[in-house]
């Protein structure tokens, strides 16, 4: 085929058209493309090849009045405000172009070319597409962190303010779904905060971990410029450049890594899901579900469904899903880069909207939960729920645990006998099963000594959730802060 041929089936344009002569199948092609989802690295795009440019006229390959015409035409196509309706739009200012696109990187190369003409094409010296993907997953990522940390602790300080409303108030806590010890309301939300710190304490690891450079990697050996690889890093403010070409072209860990803390993320509030369902039910009646995230049903009127909570579990799935297809991904797959890696950047994408979904809505169905804290109390205060602070009770007065616990479950069986509490036995009962009973043993057992007998970091005594509570208020606020700051 004639070059004349090949411009005509618009195969000049393409970013490897040398070597070709003939066009490619419509339909392959069409298939093969990855700028209907990759243009959302639109952005990231422009920041890299700003990067590079910087890199290639310290290199001596641009003047200086090249480097500025060049610069100012990336920035100039970074104004393009690339929504996902947009990219769509047969009628877009840029649609000629990107009719054209393979990808994301094609697309700025032909937008940077109407916009400064043939100096566009000197972008590309000393570089490769196989960089230049790794480079703005790992900017794409790193941005995402920020984003989702910040949001994270949104849900946090949610959790924080529910459980300084709720007091001292007391719920059963559960083993086994079976009711085990009382605990403060505010204890039982903490935990979900501790959930919700490790998963921003992973997502600030992965971002450790991906702050590396790969531009001048090449396409598998390194640059074949001299290139001063320092510069990009310093612009992105990355801790310095990758140590090894082929495994920054090939290496998506960060990928995996941020997908997989996604995933757990997805886990704890699934398990949160789940518990305000079960709470929400009638057999439960500790949680009033709130109208305004709540629907009903096409066929019984009395119904308010939590659907809210439910597709809190569904999404975790999702989540699990773009976790798994990125690890089987990279399962056996050779050095170095290969274009199944192109597979690898939807699961990031749909990870990260789902977990920004999630995070739009949970703060506030958080703040709108209403707790009936009478039923939650009188929940705990049936059901022998203070037999373990019964058993220390008689531990503390020199009765060994393993026999105090077999004298406190003959209590227990008693009372099942009789239908009364622990604390409902008389003095005389008791001290048919062991003389270490004494009148003192009814303070001992009261719900709130049942309570303060959990007195350690991290436990259930009052003073000690307070205590946990204006902790997490002070580290939630402080990170919210640091965010912030980060995000403007």
């Amino acid at each position: 085929m004639s070059e004349g041929n090949s411009n005509k089936s618009g195969q000049a344009s393409k970013m490897w058209s040398g070597r070709f002569r003939e066009p490619l199948d419509a339909r392959f092609e069409a298939w093969q493309r990855s700028f209907p989802f990759d243009w959302r690295l639109f952005q990231t795009e422009v920041s890299a090849s700003i990067a590079h440019a910087r890199a290639i006229a310290a290199a001596g390959i641009l003047t200086a009045e090249e480097e500025e015409r060049m610069v100012a035409g990336l920035n100039e196509i970074g104004k393009l405000n690339l929504s996902e309706r947009e990219m769509h739009n047969p009628d877009a200012s840029f649609a000629a172009s990107a009719a054209q696109a393979e990808d994301v990187h094609h697309f700025v190369e032909l937008e940077l070319t109407r916009e400064i003409g043939e100096l566009a094409l000197k972008l590309h010296t000393g570089r490769s597409r196989n960089e230049q993907i790794a480079t703005d997953m790992r900017l794409y990522v790193g941005d995402g962190i920020h984003i989702i940390s910040h949001l994270m602790r949104e849900w946090c300080l949610a959790l924080v303010e529910l459980a300084e409303a709720a007091g001292d108030a007391v719920m059963p806590s559960y083993t086994h779904l079976q009711r085990a010890e009382p605990v403060l309301v505010a204890h039982w939300l903490l935990s979900y905060v501790s959930m919700a710190e490790r998963d921003i304490s992973r997502l600030r690891d992965c971002k450790a971990r991906l702050s590396l450079s790969p531009l001048g990697s090449g396409a598998i050996a390194g640059a074949t410029l001299a290139l001063d690889r320092e510069i990009a890093s310093r612009i992105f403010g990355f801790d310095g450049p990758t140590l090894n070409s082929m495994d920054a072209t090939s290496d998506r860990d960060f990928a995996i890594e941020f997908t997989h803390a996604l995933s757990i993320f997805g886990l704890h509030v699934s398990r949160f899901a789940e518990e305000i369902t079960l709470f929400s039910t009638a057999e439960f009646g500790f949680v009033e579900l709130p109208e305004a995230f709540s629907t009903g049903s096409s066929a019984m009127p009395q119904k308010k469904n939590p659907d809210l909570t439910e597709l809190l579990r569904g999404k975790a799935a999702r989540l699990f899903g773009a976790s798994a297809t990125l690890t089987m991904l990279l399962k056996g797959l050779p050095l170095a880069y290969n274009k199944d890696l192109q597979e690898g950047q939807e699961p990031v994408f749909e990870a990260a909207d789902t977990v920004l979904g999630i995070l739009e809505v949970l703060p506030a169905f958080t703040r709108a939960l209403k707790f009936r804290f009478d039923r939650m109390r009188v929940a705990a205060e049936s059901g022998y729920l203070n037999a373990m602070a019964a058993a220390t009770y008689l531990s503390n007065n020199g009765v060994p645990f393993r026999k105090a616990h077999e004298i406190i479950g003959n209590a227990v069986r008693l009372g099942l006998e009789c239908g009364r509490e622990l604390n409902q036995l008389s003095l005389n009962e008791l001290q048919q099963l062991s003389p270490a009973f004494a009148a003192d043993f009814f303070d001992a057992i009261t719900l709130e000594a049942t309570l303060d007998c959990h007195n350690v970091v991290g436990g259930t005594a009052r003073h000690r959730v307070a205590a946990a509570l204006k902790d997490a208020r002070q580290r939630i606020s402080h990170g919210v802060a640091e965010e912030s700051e980060k995000l403007a």
